[in-house]
């Protein structure tokens, strides 16, 4: 139960909530529309509400999604390596990847804080069971609650489903090149776990070039990556290995 006084709803500072949710949490309309009028609340969207004094910023919104969604929302992708420290040219001022298995709340691209919130649907690219075996998202503290944030492992690969589009064949073998200290069996969940044919051979591809310790410990062959040949860069060369196009100076 949210804790609640006769005229006043409180709520951690720096997060926010939805009437929604509130609603759901026992609190009464005119308990929200009092703390309103009596600026003990502030509206940041239509139906979204927080504590006056701290402003929300990203961590506070995805606190906030952790709390009042039935299921996960992460920052994973790009975002969640620049996070761990392996992607220094993303600009995380600008664009925060986000993932869930549902859409994107409809007020989310009327908040200001600082960020553009770029949501991904998981669905596209995992299979749900399996990832949760994968314990592949860590809590990370902030005003009095947590965000999620996908490790490495799971990043890249989500990274992958996003290549040529988001990002650029050679940003990803860049980043590649740093993924010295991957975790061998949360790969292997992972790559189970992974629905996306060519995210998986783009992984291949990139971990054969710079046989990190932990490429050893993985087989291809164990992973269902489909059949046929799949075209990544247009006019690129055909990579045998993983019938996938790639860019000629990547070919040799």
């Amino acid at each position: 139960m949210l804790p609640i006084s006769e005229n006043t709803v409180l709520l951690p500072f720096g997060q926010l909530a939805t009437r929604q949710w509130l609603l759901a949490q026992g609190v009464e309309v005119y308990q929200i529309d009092n703390a309103l009028k009596t600026k003990k609340l502030e509206g940041l969207a239509r139906g979204v509400v927080a504590r006056p004094g701290v402003p929300v910023q990203w961590q506070g919104v995805m606190a906030s999604f952790n709390r009042i969604f039935a299921f996960p929302v992460y920052v994973g992708g790009a975002s969640a390596l620049a996070q761990h420290g392996l992607a220094h040219y993303i600009q995380l001022q600008t664009i925060l990847d986000v993932y869930a298995s549902q859409p994107a709340p409809s007020w989310l691209d009327k908040l200001s804080c600082g960020v553009v919130f770029r949501w991904h649907r998981t669905m596209q690219i995992w299979d749900a069971e399996k990832l949760l075996a994968a314990n592949s998202l860590k809590p990370i503290p902030v005003h009095q609650g947590s965000w999620l944030l996908a490790s490495p492992e799971q990043a890249y690969l989500e990274l992958l489903a996003k290549v040529p589009s988001v990002t650029s064949f050679e940003q990803a073998d860049n980043i590649m090149q740093s993924l010295v200290n991957l975790s061998p069996r949360r790969l292997d969940v992972l790559l189970h776990a992974c629905k996306h044919i060519l995210a998986k051979r783009l992984f291949f591809f990139f971990a054969d070039r710079y046989q990190h310790a932990w490429r050893s410990k993985l087989d291809a062959k164990s992973y269902n990556l489909g059949a046929g040949k799949r075209s990544v860069v247009k006019g690129g060369s055909l990579n045998q290995t993983y019938q996938i196009t790639v860019p000629e100076v990547f070919s040799g």
